[in-house]
């Protein structure tokens, strides 16, 4: 079993063996037989779950889950295994989100390359023959917004954007099968990928920050049940 694949299955097995008062887990011991895996590859796996504030080992005590404090890479583990999260949390999570990515498209205008141009160009070209074909374009949203991220030349900023994006694979195709919202989406990345080509900076913020207002107050919809089947949607977020 690899690394990976031990954390998301230990992360979502400590959910569902929880002592549900007291968030105390399993044993090492008890872990290392049920993944068949020796303490030292469960003992590593924990201190990894530790760090993203998943659980917390106490001396002379045990296990504990403590995942109020999670991290957002922890909430993408989270999604990976297929656990359930948390509507308001996944909220802020796109509140910061749009902060970032409103930032990320002021320095992409100082910033990005030609290879970042073409490769957008590319996102935009596959954007439109989706959308003539009726198909949803959650898969290049997801580019194209983490393409300017990119071209920040930042890897520490474009590894956090990427976990944010791991978040919602569940729910952007849900959100992009309106053919209209993908319209409408696809517009928007064109004037933003302009205001990049001219590398100005300030229109490229004001451009991002309106285009993430839809999916924030898509999130507030959900989570006020304003959205329909708001319920059975968070679920499958």
């Amino acid at each position: 079993m690899t690394e990976k694949n031990l954390l998301a299955e230990l992360a979502s097995y400590l959910f569902s063996f929880s002592d549900t008062e007291t968030g105390r887990t399993p044993s090492e011991r008890e872990l290392a037989e049920r993944f068949a895996v020796s303490r030292g590859q469960i003992r590593e796996a924990l201190a990894i779950l530790e760090a993203m504030r998943i659980v917390e080992r106490r001396a002379k005590s045990g296990i504990y889950l403590t995942t109020r404090e999670a991290s957002v890479e922890a909430l993408a583990l989270f999604a990976r295994a297929g656990l359930p999260l948390d509507p308001v949390r996944i909220y802020e999570i796109v509140e910061i989100r749009k902060i970032h990515e409103i930032k990320a498209a002021e320095l992409a205008c100082g910033r990005a390359t030609e290879e970042n141009y073409e490769r957008l160009r590319e996102i935009l070209t596959q954007s439109e023959e989706k959308i003539a074909t009726g198909q949803p374009i959650s898969q290049e949203d997801r580019d194209f917004h983490l393409e300017i991220v990119r071209a920040t030349k930042n890897t520490m900023f474009h590894q956090i954007c990427t976990a944010y994006y791991v978040l919602g694979e569940g729910r952007l195709p849900v959100y992009f099968s309106d053919p209209e919202r993908g319209r409408r989406s696809h517009m928007e990345h064109l004037q933003i990928f302009d205001a990049l080509l001219r590398r100005d900076g300030n229109l490229a913020q004001a451009l991002m920050s309106a285009h993430l207002q839809g999916a924030e107050s898509y999130w507030k919809g959900l989570i006020s049940g304003e959205t329909g089947s708001a319920e059975a949607d968070l679920q499958n977020a």
